[in-house]
């Protein structure tokens, strides 16, 4: 897996202070994109155990409120069988820390049912993560004002309380504003 940026303090991103990783690779190509260029599954650097042991150091400041994966596409599979070893650190070294991703798929229809994003970790990548913004950006559907996401077919959605309940629960704190 490659990367194209990690920024060590974001806040656009999800709730608080973040660190956020921005990994390469990405099929949706949505009209209107802000990151084109992540669309390359080749683009930026390699991600390594190095890469891997940073973000886990940036994690460690007290002021950070949580982790957040966006790209590019972290669902992609090949994107997914690396991110899922990371998760299980920050899960076990940072428990307090908060994991949110942004995907293009859909929770119910493509994460949950057999698609081309479902591989053998998909499931527990998303026990790991607290919320997830779902849905292709849809430049029609842009809407400036909206808080975490950028189109408003997105969705702001409580993964665990969705895991429980089997069925999308939206995070109904962020999906107002």
């Amino acid at each position: 897996m490659n990367f194209g940026n990690i920024k060590e303090v974001d806040i656009a991103d999800g709730p608080g202070v973040r660190v956020s990783l921005f990994v390469s690779g990405c099929t949706h190509h949505c009209k209107g994109c802000f990151q084109p260029e992540t669309w390359d599954f080749s683009f930026g650097e390699p991600y390594t155990k190095q890469t891997e042991k940073h973000l886990l150091s940036l994690l460690s400041r007290d002021f950070i409120e949580g982790l957040t994966l966006l790209g590019g596409e972290p669902f992609e599979p090949e994107n997914q069988r690396v991110l899922v070893e990371l998760l299980k650190k920050v899960r076990a070294l940072r428990p307090k820390k908060t994991i949110w991703c942004y995907t293009g798929f859909l929770l119910d229809e493509e994460l949950w049912k057999e698609s081309r994003a479902r591989c053998e970790v998909t499931d527990e990548m998303l026990s790991m993560i607290d919320v997830l913004v779902d849905g292709e950006f849809i430049e029609e559907r842009k809407n400036l004002s909206l808080s975490f996401r950028g189109s408003e077919n997105q969705r702001i959605i409580d993964v665990r309380a969705s895991l429980e309940k089997k069925e999308v629960v939206l995070a109904e704190g962020y999906m107002n504003g």
